[in-house]
């Protein structure tokens, strides 16, 4: 039995889907390996999946296509009869019409007994569990409308779906569903993991994604770059550790601007978050209604009001503005202010978020801050400052993070399901976090936990990257704890200080 590897100790590189489609016979051939037994092995590694965790599903429906994922479903579909499950297989298109391998394993399941019938109008009720094969990798345009007949279908029976390699109806490119895909439980993938399997609408379809390398992912990696990276949890283990004799004033001196009048909330979170995630010294410049609730809730910030904050621009480490700043005129005069600053001063990081991007958005592209900038917006506020819609910024999440980085000179957190980091060159997908962070205040959260580690030290970059990585990470222990539904953004406090100290 080929071993599979959890969700949580995935592969980090991630590949274009052609990338791996046109170079794995250049692996399988260093390893001289036959192109039919890598389909042998991939239909194995699938059924362990099905026999270790649906061996309670003794009727199962395989659904092929015409591709290799539909001789890898025949493979799947004679080990499971060998192995004593009852076994329909639909077959998508002609079967007359398959060739080379996918055939061969075609004629070993019709050898082996094995029945091959058109896609019905209904499921028969015994079964239990279905195989998704009707689609690969290799899918870039809309589904059909005879293949979205039966995607639906299955969507609607909602029994457990294991698909092959990818959900049918996914592009593996960008993570966008081209109109319909499967909704898998389980999602079993070969050889590498692909860049759109891991962001975007994939979310909502890939379920749990294991991983089987088939014996040639160590030489596939060797042979080839990857175009993004996919995080881990170990990178937490690249966190400082403090020094004995260390003193507030070694951990960052963080200034966090923003807090419109009735929007003392935003800057108490990216406050919180920040000093929980170890900066040193903490302030605040707010509107004057907003800064007495935010000393209540936070009596360690040091907290003042506009007529301040020239003062503590020359004070910090690091800077965030922008959560609740608000778009009328004081929030424009606050922002002006700052940006003047930073563009004076490139060396001092600052992340910018929220209303925060709105001005980014409307300032002048000769006095817009340059230098150490990382921007977080989520997929609106990223449409806005690309001047498209949201469809196009979730339609390729890849171009558009790169397309900000180079509009605006900056790092680019771009937030939703499978956050990326990226710098215009380097991309990191984030693996972590879940639905429950869809409310209020957890952008917020990510950026005091961003801005908290630029003030510690760590380059733009690396602080982008850990802050959104801790950030998911926390959101995850606190919805394994008490689940998704009713997630608040400070619910995430605790969980943010407990991981950054249990690396």
């Amino acid at each position: 039995m080929l071993p599979t590897t959890t969700s949580q100790s995935l592969p980090e590189q991630l590949y274009l889907s052609s990338t791996v489609r046109e170079r794995e016979r250049e692996a399988v051939n260093a390893l001289n390996i036959e192109m039919f037994e890598l389909m042998q092995r991939a239909g194995q590694a699938v059924f362990d999946v099905i026999d270790q965790r649906y061996s309670h599903c003794r009727h199962i429906l395989v659904v092929t296509g015409k591709g290799n994922n539909g001789g890898d479903g025949y493979v799947i579909a004679r080990l499971a009869m060998q192995s004593g499950y009852t076994v329909s297989l639909w077959q998508f298109g002609d079967h007359h019409q398959l060739s080379g391998d996918a055939n061969r394993a075609k004629q070993l399941y019709l050898d082996a007994g094995g029945i091959i019938e058109s896609p019905k109008e209904s499921l028969n009720e015994n079964i239990e569990l279905i195989v998704d094969g009707i689609l690969g990798t290799g899918i870039t345009g809309s589904v059909r409308p005879n293949a979205q007949e039966v995607i639906e279908l299955i969507n609607q029976s909602e029994l457990p779906v294991v698909a092959i390699d990818t959900p049918s109806g996914l592009n593996t490119d960008t993570g966008k569903i081209l109109g319909c895909a499967i909704r898998a439980e389980i999602t079993v993938t070969f050889i590498a993991m692909k860049l759109g399997t891991v962001t975007g609408q994939a979310r909502r379809c890939t379920g749990e994604i294991l991983f089987a390398g088939l014996g040639v992912d160590n030489v596939f990696i060797e042979q080839n770059l990857p175009t993004a990276l996919l995080t881990n949890e170990k990178w937490l283990k690249s966190l400082k550790t403090r020094d004995a004799d260390s003193h507030k004033g070694s951990h960052g001196k963080l200034l966090i601007v923003g807090g419109d009048d009735g929007m003392s909330g935003a800057v108490y979170f990216a406050s919180a978050a920040a000093l929980r995630s170890g900066a040193g010294l903490g302030a605040v410049v707010c509107h004057p209604s907003s800064a007495n609730p935010i000393r209540s809730l936070l009596p360690e910030a040091m907290v003042a009001d506009q007529t301040k904050l020239s003062a503590r621009l020359g004070w910090c480490s690091a800077i965030c503005v922008g959560v609740g700043l608000g778009r009328d005129a004081w929030g424009g005069a606050v922002y002006k202010q700052v940006e003047e600053h930073v563009s004076i001063n490139k060396q001092i990081p600052i992340v910018i978020d929220a209303d925060g991007l709105s001005w980014l958005a409307k300032s002048n592209e000769n006095t817009r801050p340059s230098g150490n900038i990382i921007i977080t917006p989520h997929p609106g506020e990223a449409a806005m400052l690309l001047d498209c819609t949201i469809s196009e910024v979730e339609a390729d999440r890849f171009h558009a993070a790169k397309a900000l980085c180079l509009k605006y000179q900056c790092i680019t957190v771009l937030k939703g399901a499978g956050t990326l980091v990226c710098d215009g060159e380097n991309t990191v997908v984030c693996h972590a976090g879940n639905a429950g962070m869809a409310t209020g205040g957890t952008g917020d959260v990510l950026a005091g936990v961003i801005t908290s580690l630029l003030g510690q030290g760590y380059t733009p970059m690396h602080a982008a990257t850990l802050g959104t990585l801790i950030h998911s990470l926390a959101a995850d222990d606190n919805a394994e704890q008490f689940g998704q539904v009713g997630m608040l953004a400070s619910d995430l406090l605790p969980s943010i200080r407990r991981l950054i100290n249990q690396r």
